[in-house]
């Protein structure tokens, strides 16, 4: 599959409306959880270009279902790698440019401006891409990582994640099929 035909089948899926309320993260906490989000290589890779470099239906799927009706935080250039904002999220942007001006979407311009937009939500998700990811990797109390059993090339990656601070609650492994070549797993860490 060529880059063009993966961003335009991402760029799909990630767009459609949600037809069934029912498929909103309902998942409530007395206490703020915030998630980073992300679907990385075994090298790290999350994409190269600013495009994704898989496309995986399935876990595109399962990112709009956790994210939907939350406030997502994003880098300029992940939000620019999108054709316009998320539908039924709360779009926040962080950039260094002062000017900067999207449709359908928040601009702050630190980590806590970001998080006091979010905290109301109970659970926000850092969507990415690698830089957004270090700055609030101290911040987060969760990571859903789709990791990608396949090495890439990328030019911006993932950052590791501390084993020492980090544990595997949850693990799920898919396997390869005709439509989708990768094997993959959904991984949730929670801070230890």
């Amino acid at each position: 599959m060529t880059a063009q035909e993966i961003r335009f089948k991402n760029n799909n899926l990630l767009l459609e409306t949600e037809e069934d309320s029912d498929h909103k993260s309902t998942h409530m906490t007395e206490k703020q959880t915030l998630t980073m989000i992300a679907a990385a290589a075994k090298n790290n890779a999350l994409g190269k270009d600013n495009d994704l470099i898989w496309h995986i239906s399935e876990d595109l799927k399962r990112f709009k279902r956790l994210t939907s009706g939350h406030a997502i935080i994003m880098g300029r250039k992940t939000f620019e790698s999108m054709p316009k904002a998320l539908p039924n999220r709360t779009n926040i942007i962080l950039t260094k440019k002062e000017d900067y001006q999207p449709e359908g979407a928040l601009v702050v311009h630190t980590v806590e401006a970001a998080l006091a937009l979010v905290k109301e939500d109970i659970q926000p998700f850092i969507i990415g891409g690698g830089e957004i990811y270090r700055l609030f990797m101290g911040n987060c109390d969760r990571i859903e990582l789709t990791r990608v059993h396949h090495d890439f090339e990328a030019d911006v990656f993932f950052p590791s994640i501390d084993t020492d601070k980090w544990t595997i609650v949850a693990q799920e492994d898919i396997s390869a099929t005709d439509n989708q070549p990768y094997n993959y797993s959904y991984l949730t860490y929670e801070k230890k």
